[in-house]
């Protein structure tokens, strides 16, 4: 550094690194008349400048972007085969775990051998009554127990959708047969047939309160109002049990006398709980149990059914069917509507049927029960009292 001549050749260097550029830059200005005194800041930066141009920023712009892209594309292409992998895993241990098909009897209790009850159904059975879903028989074991088996209405073999349905069906019966109340009837067992089920119960020797009904109307028997009572409450109480003392609750879906059976006391148990819902042949439209709901809507409650034992009620209060044409004759299309008019009328004790009149006390609490009918009969299911409530209605009569 202390050597002139070196130092002197060092800044002729540098200066000879720096004129080419200018003169050039202007010459160039020259020929493009330019006017400007001085050079721009950007020249002098471009001409002293030790480090190299930055990278293009569009360029590094797009390389974010499609590293971005591909980031968010892979995660929505993991999750999406995540999501379809646990579909398939879900539906194949669904498929693995499913109820299967069971041929055969399915024994429930242990009075009852499977071989001794094929044998039973083998033979000749004796016919007690039939229904939209079925006929009911009479059937003796080997060892005298006497049972009453339903025969559900055959199955189309081989389709996708009779196998669902005998699944279904099946499934259902499984949780019936768990089912312990007084005012139910018990499924001890049931058979599974190539083409139908055969449902077995206790056998009740009164048959039901379709039969108990229509013997009344042809003289040959007498119900007075306590036994008819009693049936009323034995009836209600089997729907409170299904519809708070069930879990999931329990709609029958088809409340009928042909469904209320009867035992040797009269005491009512509720029968075919939930098979109409399952059975693709059991129809209601032709029932004049079935509430208005289910005809304008489609949609069944537990109010439907406090409907249908409203129309209980009314049988057993006035001894009519309530597809009676009586009630056309008369201008009011049902049996609820006709109670409805008497009432308002201050006319219920019309109502009521004669085989049962008797003792002022007793007639004071039939007209209760015809209040209690009406208010059954609700066209809305919302003004319709819950099986929970009806069962201290009832009990109780002088109390309400």
């Amino acid at each position: 550094m202390n050597n002139p001549i070196f130092y002197l050749n060092r800044k002729t260097l540098t200066w000879l690194q720096i004129l080419p550029p200018l003169f050039l830059y202007l010459l160039q200005s020259l020929e493009c008349k330019e006017t400007s005194e001085s050079l721009p800041l950007h020249i002098y930066d471009h001409i002293f400048a030790q480090s190299p141009s930055p990278p293009r920023v569009p360029e590094f712009k797009n390389r974010i972007r499609r590293i971005f892209l591909g980031i968010v594309f892979g995660c929505l292409t993991g999750f999406i085969c995540a999501i379809i992998f646990a579909c398939f895993i879900r539906i194949f241990v669904q498929y693995i775990c499913r109820t299967p098909i069971l041929k055969g009897a399915v024994i429930f209790s242990p009075k009852i051998a499977p071989r001794t009850l094929q044998i039973a159904l083998s033979n000749e059975t004796q016919l007690l009554g039939s229904s939209a879903n079925g006929e009911y028989y009479r059937a003796v074991l080997d060892n005298g127990l006497v049972v009453a088996v339903k025969r559900l209405e055959p199955f189309e073999n081989g389709s996708t959708q009779s196998k669902s349905v005998k699944r279904r069906i099946q499934c259902e019966l499984e949780m019936l047969s768990r089912l312990r109340h007084r005012n139910l009837m018990s499924l001890r067992a049931y058979v599974r047939e190539s083409d139908r089920f055969s449902l077995v119960y206790d056998y009740v020797p009164n048959g039901s309160l379709e039969d108990a009904v229509q013997k009344v109307r042809a003289n040959q028997l007498q119900l007075g109002w306590e036994i008819r009572h009693r049936i009323a409450v034995g009836v209600i109480k089997g729907l409170r049990y299904l519809h708070f003392g069930c879990n999931p609750r329990i709609l029958h879906y088809d409340l009928k006398p042909t469904n209320v059976m009867l035992d040797e006391e009269f005491e009512p148990r509720l029968g075919d709980c939930g098979l109409a819902k399952l059975m693709p042949s059991a129809g209601r439209a032709t029932s004049g149990y079935t509430a208005p709901e289910c005809f304008q809507s489609c949609r069944y409650t537990d109010k439907s059914d406090i409907f249908s034992f409203g129309v209980i009620l009314g049988v057993l209060l006035t001894g009519r069917d309530p597809l009676d044409p009586f009630f056309r004759e008369v201008g009011r299309g049902s049996l609820g509507q006709w109670l409805r008019h008497l009432q308002q009328a201050g006319e219920a004790r019309e109502a009521l049927d004669k085989g049962i009149l008797g003792e002022e006390v007793q007639e004071d609490e039939m007209l209760m029960v015809v209040r209690i009918a009406v208010v059954c009969l609700s066209d809305l299911p919302a003004d319709r009292p819950s099986s929970d409530e009806l069962v201290p209605m009832l009990t109780q009569l002088h109390s309400f």
